[in-house]
């Protein structure tokens, strides 16, 4: 309901008045206007241009708005660990995971160097997935800056890895298209094989479990991705031996 921009537009009173509605909305969602002055300590006319910052033509437009945001967040739900840890394996019992996966270690048995990208919790899955490529025996390298100087010579046989739960996050579109264009294959760990990072990679492995939002924070389980890497890096190693 409050966006950055939105924020970043508060004058030094209607910040205070914003810091109160945050700690007080379900009182603020029934309270008069006149009684949210008075316990603010603002005019009306503060609280009335306040509103209209946020698109709302009056105090009563802004209190509806208020209590449908306080809907939405009572009404989140979170599935158990055990729910989506089923719904991965049911999913990839009945397609070719194991089958994708072992394309994908023979991609990277076959390359001279392999780099990790992602973002977020994707980037610390990433981070993980290249330790633990290398505990393995298979150096890999995670790379979280779209600019890091990478040499033709070492991406001419190289595979990189991306890693997003969307395959749409934009950095890492922008990170895959450069090391792309620089000659190396991709394999995406995403949860969409029709997301934008799916449709540009040589090798797609999706793990389809329904995402889940708690505010604007995609929370939904990573366990699909340890698994995939994992069976990656088992796969490389017993090409290895």
């Amino acid at each position: 309901m409050f966006t950055n921009e939105i924020i970043s537009t508060f004058n030094e009173l209607e910040i205070s008045l914003y810091n109160y509605i945050v700690q007080h909305s379900e009182k603020v969602a029934y309270m008069r206007i006149r009684e949210l002055a008075d316990e603010t300590h603002v005019s009306t006319t503060t609280i009335l241009r306040f509103c209209r910052k946020l698109q709302c033509e009056g105090f009563s437009e802004f209190k509806v708005k208020l209590k449908m945001h306080l809907k939405e967040k009572k009404i989140t739900s979170i599935k158990s660990s055990q729910q989506s840890i089923v719904e991965f394996f049911e999913r990839s019992l009945k397609g070719d995971l194991d089958e994708i996966i072992r394309k994908a270690a023979d991609l990277i048995f076959k390359a001279d160097n392999v780099i990790f990208i992602g973002i977020g919790s994707s980037g610390i899955l990433a981070e993980y997935g290249a330790r633990y490529l290398s505990s393995l025996g298979t150096f890999s390298l995670y790379i979280k800056d779209p600019h890091f100087p990478i040499y033709s010579k070492i991406s001419r046989n190289s595979v990189t890895i991306a890693l997003s739960v969307s395959g749409e996050n934009e950095f890492t579109v922008t990170h895959l298209n450069q090391l792309k264009q620089e000659g190396s294959q991709i394999i995406s760990i995403t949860n969409d094989k029709l997301s934008t990072i799916a449709k540009i990679s040589d090798i797609n492995i999706s793990y389809y479990v329904t995402e889940e939002f708690v505010e604007e924070s995609n929370i939904t389980t990573q366990v699909p991705v340890v698994y995939i890497l994992e069976g990656i890096a088992r796969e490389i190693y017993r090409l290895n031996q």
